[in-house]
């Protein structure tokens, strides 16, 4: 069977599950699980596939999916702080929530909100939320995201983890085609350590890096 390195950490990896066509592969070292690149979708068929999501950010069973992360950026800043909503989608239920606060706060997308000029900017925090899972080059994401924070700066990711408790034939986190890497906690430990992050927090499915 086919050995591929992890794209977060560069560890070694071994099939792990075959779900139909789709291969996925665990890294030996972060422990996360990620899909074969011979199963990408094209960048056609992944925007097709957000534009069918159904994100109204006036949905109030929406906003409240992503309260996690607004309720913690509402604890931790005032608004006069700045904010990026990274990975945005077609509509933001976070800029919604937090500009109805107060809060000046941006979005950015590849496919929908995308201004280059937002990523020559720093900013207090970022959100990103349902959107790290879709990365098929962590490292790479994670490193611009570091880069976007300003000092004390924190980020707000949310995403399903990965563990070993989890029937993984049976998770629905999976079945999603756009989804191409699912995170150990082991591989966000490894984020804080390479990316020198001064602590990482993890409460269920939100996770906050802080510099």
């Amino acid at each position: 069977m086919e050995s591929l390195y992890c794209p977060l950490c560069n560890g070694t990896s071994k099939s792990f599950y075959t779900h139909g066509q789709r291969e996925f592969l665990q890294c030996s070292l972060c422990l996360s699980v990620f899909l074969h690149p011979k199963n990408y979708l094209t960048t056609q068929q992944e925007e097709a596939h957000y534009k069918h999501h159904n994100n109204n950010p006036e949905d109030t069973g929406y906003q409240n999916f992503v309260s996690p992360a607004t309720n913690a950026v509402l604890r931790d800043f005032t608004p006069q702080y700045s904010g990026l909503d990274f990975g945005s989608g077609t509509g933001s239920p976070i800029v919604k929530v937090l500009q109805d606060n107060g809060y000046t706060i941006e979005q950015y997308d590849l496919f929908f909100h995308n201004n280059p000029a937002l990523l020559q900017k720093q900013y207090d925090y970022i959100t990103c939320t349902e959107v790290a899972e879709h990365f098929k080059e962590p490292l790479k994401e994670f490193e611009l995201l570091k880069n976007l924070l300003l000092p004390k700066g924190k980020l707000y990711l949310m995403t399903d983890l990965f563990d070993e408790e989890r029937d993984f034939g049976s998770w629905y986190y999976k079945n999603d085609h756009t989804h191409v890497f699912m995170y150990h906690h082991n591989a966000l430990e490894w984020i804080r350590e390479k990316l020198k992050f001064k602590k990482l927090t993890i409460e269920k499915r939100l996770v906050i890096l802080e510099l």
